[in-house]
């Protein structure tokens, strides 16, 4: 099949795919399951809401969801409340084929976009006009390529838009989310630089380096740009000053600025300045973008609606990785303490069933560095790993500047090294008493000990 073939046929496809039944739905409104083909032929499935009563051609949107992919049901509230106020409106599952918490691809979810679009201007109540995008949090990124790229979209709505890379931005999260919880010290700066770096360069964030601005200075559509007054994760000053500032370098001047008072990230309320997870749509949601796709027909001036938020933090690139970041070089310095604090108490229990038995003096102080530097090394892999997975959203009790867990965690690290200290004093102090198995054993263990040290400073366990 020739190129231009197959692109037909792929057209072809979105609306060959999307035949489906509407179906009454509450408010006025019917429902429309459809399915289309996205990038690669994969079958992408959602729902169109509109008017009952539809006698005409009505602007639309397609709705891009932001990170993950929890499925159309997460932004069913938005679309219902866009449909009432006549405008019809497709959310769709997010593909699970190329997209996931380690590999995705914002050009390949722009060309799902794109088909989504082309499924929409086929159908008979919509202005093919005035169908745009609309677009949060990470679906930003991702409509904007789309914009970039094609004519198809008329406009462009985006919900916390970010401006800076994924890493960037993600940094400057965990620092407010640690911060409102009454963080400070060492951890931190491990989220913010130490942990993101290691992630970066083992290939466990995907887009991390993504450049959203020479996307932005090739938009030509208007756009309506949009952050809550609470939004703690898409940097909005920061944001919208990149932004607007990409859009005039690229000679796009119809663009509107709104800041949405009282609301946070995703435009939903909030009853802790943002750092909450209510799903709550405030009243009249959706009026403000109907009144501006509306405008479209005249000239849409610059402009910036509401108070733009002070920020407290500028966000910082992600500095290169130094050769001692290396992900090999930290799984193995990783299976190596596993190995010294781990392997003395195993063959403690061989040399135990083989009547053998260490220096008592010295296996006091050994036994206890082992089960404390095994635990240590332990239980920071598996709480780093949980406030990474959760965003630092979850600190629980604070305890001088310390989620409780990291403090705990720093008191073993110190009692890891003072015995580190003991066991080599205990070992030096009766050496001749030891028989050359229980030497090995010991220089294994003190091994581990003397490595744990610079691990324990980098990871910011000994650190105030």
């Amino acid at each position: 099949m020739s190129l231009p073939l197959a692109l037909w046929a792929v057209a072809l496809s979105a609306v060959v795919l999307s035949a489906g039944p509407a179906h009454a739905a509450p408010g006025g409104l019917t429902t429309t399951e459809v399915s289309f083909s996205g990038d690669g032929g994969v079958v992408l499935r959602g729902t169109v809401l509109a008017p009952a009563s539809a006698t005409r051609r009505r602007p639309a949107l397609v709705m891009v969801q932001g990170a993950g992919t929890r499925g159309r049901g997460e932004l069913r509230a938005e679309a219902e409340a866009f449909a009432r106020l006549g405008i019809v409106t497709l959310i769709y599952d997010k593909r699970t084929i190329g997209y996931s918490l380690f590999h995705r691809d914002y050009s390949v979810l722009a060309d799902d976009a794109l088909a989504a679009l082309r499924l929409m201007r086929a159908r008979a109540d919509v202005d093919p006009a005035r169908l745009g995008l609309w677009a949060q949090s990470e679906g930003a990124w991702v409509a904007s390529l789309a914009a970039a790229r094609s004519a198809d979209p008329k406009f462009l709505i985006t919900v916390g838009a970010v401006g800076s890379t994924p890493a960037a931005q993600t940094a400057w999260g965990y620092g407010q989310f640690l911060r409102h919880a009454g963080v400070s010290g060492s951890l931190p700066r491990t989220m913010q630089e130490t942990g993101l770096r290691l992630l970066v360069g083992a290939g466990l964030f995907p887009e991390a380096d993504y450049d959203p601005v020479p996307a932005w200075q090739n938009v030509h559509q208007p756009v309506l740009a949009q952050w809550g007054e609470f939004d703690r994760e898409a940097l909005p000053a920061e944001s919208s000053r990149i932004i607007r500032q990409a859009l005039e370098r690229g000679g796009d001047t119809r663009y509107t600025i709104r800041f949405v008072p009282g609301v946070r990230h995703d435009l939903n309320l909030t009853a802790d300045d943002g750092f909450d997870r209510i799903d709550s749509l405030p009243p009249g949601y959706g009026e403000f973008e109907a009144s501006w796709i509306d405008g479209l027909a005249h000239d849409v001036p610059p402009a910036t609606v509401g108070t733009v938020p002070q920020p407290n933090q500028m966000s910082r690139p992600l500095t290169p990785s130094a050769w001692y970041e290396s992900p090999w070089l930290h799984l193995a310095v990783f299976a190596l303490l596993l190995a010294a604090f781990a392997g003395y108490p195993v063959t403690a229990a061989v040399r135990r069933v083989l009547g053998r038995r260490g220096a008592p003096l010295v296996r006091r102080p050994a036994r206890w560095l082992a089960a404390l530097g095994l635990t240590t090394t332990l239980g920071s892999l598996l709480y780093l790993c949980f406030m990474l997975a959760t965003a630092a959203n979850v600190v629980g009790p604070v305890v001088a500047g310390r989620p409780l867990p990291w403090l705990v965690l720093q008191v073993l690290t110190v009692a890891t090294v003072v015995t580190t200290l003991a066991t080599a004093l205990a070992w030096r102090r009766h050496r001749r008493s030891l028989d050359r198995a229980g030497r090995v054993r010991l220089g294994v263990l003190l091994t581990g000990g003397l490595v744990f040290l610079p691990w324990a400073l980098y990871w910011g366990l000994l650190l105030p």
